[in-house]
């Protein structure tokens, strides 16, 4: 079963290869590894995407990993089935296939890039314009200066919001149920690839 596993540790060499050792020991088996973001405290955030044998308990990964000196796991949840870590410039790649359609590719795009749940293109009147399966039918408008992260729409609301601005008339969206947060370098790589396909598609 695929797990997506966020996870912070030292950012010195040989931090990762402990990481590594001890998810395998754990039963676990690494598929793709992505630096998410790395700190001026001398820490990094690391997402690990892997594969559980048969009857192993996401709870002794874990453990595993926190056992380790200066490592701390952030969030464990099951990853869609054939979901892959897609890199920012992998997605500027399929911007750029059609260029007309980067910001409806966007949309498409952004729920792999990030790891959240859904994305949407939120207009000013008409409201949602474009989502993705699991997006909802109606999100309201809100006034952007820069990417941002937005505040929960109840205080019962367990979705994670973060948000870009297109033009003066469209925002976009993206929601994580539950979490992990959204980290600051995520919301400045959201606030790029949304630049880069307003320019791509030459609004």
């Amino acid at each position: 079963m695929p797990f997506l596993l966020r996870v912070e540790l030292p950012d010195v060499p040989g931090s990762l290869g402990r990481v590594a050792t001890a998810i395998g020991m754990a039963g676990g088996d690494i598929e793709a590894i992505e630096i998410v973001e790395k700190r001026s405290d001398g820490t990094a955030l690391d997402d690990v995407l892997l594969e559980t044998a048969e009857g192993t308990m996401p709870d002794s990964i874990v453990s595993a990993c926190n056992a380790i000196d200066g490592v701390r796991v952030v969030w464990i949840s099951r990853y869609p089935a054939g979901g892959n870590l897609t890199l920012d410039l992998e997605a500027v790649e399929e911007l750029t296939v059609a260029p007309k359609e980067a910001l409806d590719r966007l949309v498409h795009l952004l729920p792999r890039t990030f790891r959240s749940d859904w994305a949407a293109r939120v207009h000013r009147a008409k409201g949602v314009v474009l989502g993705t399966s699991a997006a909802p039918e109606k999100f309201d408008f809100v006034e952007l200066e820069g990417p941002t992260r937005l505040d929960p729409e109840t205080d019962d609301d367990v979705t994670l919001y973060a948000a870009a601005r297109l033009d003066g008339n469209q925002i976009i969206v993206i929601g994580r149920r539950g979490g992990p947060d959204f980290v600051d370098s995520e919301i400045a790589r959201l606030g790029h690839l949304s630049g880069l396909a307003v320019t791509i598609a030459g609004t």
